[in-house]
């Protein structure tokens, strides 16, 4: 058991899933008092002494099925396209899938879980088509399986065999809706089971967790993310802004003293005989940082530029000034539509159809931008201002507008690049990135939550102090 959780706590950290030698410990003197009968409360006990951020546990119970699930009741090895055997070990008949669907859902309306193991475990033997060694991954075969057994034929039939002949109220008829979706949910469920349980047993623990890893919301790539996990990026930014927002605060907090006056110092130490008992120190002044983002809204680019803005505005508290400007073959500013009392989600939406950015055909003009950002918006950016820009410097074969660029940086305090595009694209095809890249102070590859949180990490203030002039 001991080696098991250790191997489960090196794959949680491989997931990312940050795990102390100490809440190991913790873990396995758990153990200790766990009947480890009872799966779930297991998995209750190292959740509670392993997982720290309730974001991680949709990572957590899948590394957890692989190393703590039940055994297959089938074997791997079992031949495929054959008759299935019923809940009694008899053939299924020749029905075939209507039988099967029947056994289901007396299965599952008697509450018979053991019946409903075998029954599973019997369309895996059918219609899964398992080989040993065999490099396919197991929602292939889930796949397989759940397009046989018809799960729409299987809900109409639990929602005839719940609700029966009696009419019902409305009420009474969408709970037991509920009840029937909650119940071919577990039909998925076990099948997931079976199938993880079956390769493990060929191929073992390790390989199979590699590849049934789950990203957590912070590495899920921005670019390529499906609605649920933009929807759960959006529920992390928040969080993760009253974070830095926080840090912000201290980091200015802590420099409350400012640096050390020595003329002072020196004259106030005359009257202790020349002994330096009193530093003293000059007053700083404080100031909120200014920003000023430049987002590419085309194509693709328009996901990130969301998040980017978001998370900025988040923080604008902890900001003295923000303003945005979007661009795509034109610039607009649309500080605006994001103002405190605007919901996000409609500010987005007033912008896509009212700021001017599309001035000819809709793709990126990043010189166009820039130039009409130096000559209608450039008393946007001061001394104090750091400048943002997210984009992928594809800039279609046009003009850079390098000049204009460079006037920015100059006037500016700093100025960052965030390019979502992995490094190894840059400069191929049409991106002119290593244009842009020498007049940055920084430029970083951000292309998910966590790379977007190190860099305000850094950029906040520390960075922000060292310009670096274009000549």
């Amino acid at each position: 058991m001991i080696s098991t959780l250790a191997e489960f706590v090196d794959e949680l950290r491989v997931v990312g899933i940050p795990v102390s030698m100490v809440e190991a410990i913790d873990a396995a003197e758990a153990i200790e008092f766990t009947d480890l009968s009872e799966r779930e409360t297991l998995r209750a006990t190292l959740g509670a002494t392993l997982v720290k951020n309730p974001r991680h546990y949709p990572a957590f119970d899948r590394a957890f099925d692989v190393y703590f699930g039940l055994a297959p009741i089938g074997d791997v090895t079992s031949p495929s396209d054959e008759e299935p055997t019923g809940a009694d070990g008899a053939g299924a008949g020749a029905g075939g899938s209507e039988d099967l669907l029947d056994s289901l859902v007396d299965a599952l309306t008697g509450g018979s879980s053991d019946q409903l193991r075998r029954l599973v475990a019997n369309a895996v033997d059918r219609y899964a088509g398992m080989q040993p060694g065999r490099p396919v991954g197991g929602r292939y075969y889930a796949y397989r399986v759940l397009r046989r057994i018809d799960t729409d034929e299987l809900m109409a039939r639990l929602i005839a065999a719940l609700i029966g002949d009696d009419p019902l109220d409305g009420l009474d008829e969408r709970i037991e809706h509920e009840r029937a979706d909650a119940l071919v949910q577990e039909v998925r469920d076990q099948l997931e089971q079976e199938i993880t349980g079956r390769l493990i047993a060929d191929r073992g623990r390790k390989q199979v967790a590699s590849s049934r890893r789950l990203p957590l919301v912070e590495d899920v790539d921005l670019m390529h993310a499906t609605r649920a996990e933009i929807e759960e990026v959006e529920h992390a930014i928040r969080p993760l802004a009253r974070k830095l927002a926080t840090r912000l605060g201290q980091r200015r907090r802590h420099g409350a003293k400012g640096r050390l006056d020595v003329r002072r110092t020196i004259r106030r130490s005359l009257g202790h005989g020349g002994v330096l008992l009193e530093p003293q120190f000059k007053h700083p002044r404080k100031s909120k940082p200014e920003i000023v983002i430049l987002c590419d809204v085309s194509g693709s680019m328009a996901t990130f530029a969301r998040f980017t803005m978001q998370l900025t505005y988040a923080i604008s508290a902890e900001l003295a000034k923000v303003r945005v400007f979007a661009f795509i073959d034109g610039l607009d500013e649309v500080t605006d539509y994001f103002s405190t009392n605007i919901d996000f989600a409609d500010g987005l939406i007033r912008m896509s159809r009212e700021a001017d950015i599309v001035r000819r055909d809709g793709h990126s003009d990043y010189g166009r931008s820039f130039t009409e950002m130096w000559d209608h918006y450039s008393d946007a950016v001061t001394s104090r201002s750091t400048v943002i820009v997210t984009g992928d410097a594809r800039n279609n074969y046009r003009d850079a507008g390098l000049e204009a660029f460079d006037r920015l940086v100059n006037k500016s305090r700093a100025v960052f690049w965030l390019n979502p595009e992995p490094r190894r694209f840059w400069d191929t095809g049409d991106s002119v990135m290593s244009t842009y890249s020498e007049s940055c102070d920084s430029v970083d590859q951000v292309r998910t939550l966590r790379q977007l949180e190190a860099f305000v990490e850094r950029a906040t203030l520390p960075m922000a102090r060292r310009r670096r002039l274009v000549s």
